[in-house]
């Protein structure tokens, strides 16, 4: 388990990032919990005392990674932008998402459906599963997994539905 202190850091302008809350894992960091490698993974442990599993490291580039910090979980540690936090981090490799029943049901309604989608990188189908489970209310919900169906079918992954998705409310 890699065990350190880090500040928290925020994106002013950094594309659709801006506005993220992150920590920085240098390249010396991210390779003790797994090494050499350049790919978003899972991890688990703590920062101060708040449990963590399952959130992402997404690389950065040069072996640098990020930790994402939504709102909530930095409301639960009482830390903003500057505010130092204790890590305890190691690879989650028990994390798996499952597909919501209800997804399931509609994706099976078109046999290529459910294909597409399960052809989608692992991380891709974790990105729809996550921003369906999200979801604060029935109706959102619902509109969440039809645009779901709908990615599956025009082939589209989880950024281009949300780009398509953007790009319709802004006509």
């Amino acid at each position: 388990m890699l065990i350190f202190d880090a500040a928290i850091l925020k994106y002013t302008s950094k594309g659709e990032k801006s506005g993220w809350s992150y920590i920085e894992i240098p390249k010396d960091l991210a390779d003790k919990i797994k090494p050499n490698y350049r790919s978003t993974y899972r991890v688990k442990g703590k920062i101060d005392q708040e449990e963590i599993y399952g959130m992402a490291l997404t690389p950065i580039g040069e072996g640098h990674f990020i930790l994402a910090l939504k709102t909530s979980l930095r409301r639960q540690l009482k830390k903003e932008e500057g505010d130092m936090v204790h890590l305890q981090l190691e690879e989650d490799t028990d994390f798996k998402i499952e597909i919501p029943e209800d997804l399931e049901i509609c994706l099976c309604e078109e046999e290529v459906w459910m294909e597409r989608f399960m052809s989608l990188a692992k991380s891709h189908r974790n990105y729809f599963i996550k921003w369906i489970n999200e979801a604060k209310t029935e109706p959102t919900r619902t509109k969440r997994i039809a645009l779901t169906v709908e990615a599956m079918e025009m082939q589209l992954d989880f950024g281009a539905m949300i780009r398509m998705e953007k790009a319709r409310r802004n006509r």
